[in-house]
């Protein structure tokens, strides 16, 4: 692999270890140094660093506090309920 690529990779340890992990880019990237702008989005999507990954963990996270809240919102209401007159 080319100094400048392995140098660039030093320098972004995620994507080093992306190269790592899947060893095709490192073929890829050895054979065609100019592919070295399309790592950065493969290594994003692998990560699950793209915005439309971003939002479905954000949506995950609402419905489990919407669903959180929902149930504290029935117990109070069973808690209430239930008291002697």
């Amino acid at each position: 692999m080319r100094g400048d690529i392995q140098d660039y990779l030093d320098q972004r340890p995620d994507e080093k270890l992306f190269v790592r992990m899947h060893p095709e880019w490192y073929r890829r990237l050895s054979r065609s140094p100019g592919d070295l702008n399309q790592l950065k989005p493969a290594a994003d999507l692998f990560y699950g660093r793209t915005f439309g990954q971003r939002l479905d963990r954000f949506h995950q996270r609402a419905s489990v506090m919407s669903m959180l809240v929902a149930m504290a919102q029935a117990m109070s209401e069973q808690k209430f309920g239930e008291q002697p007159k």
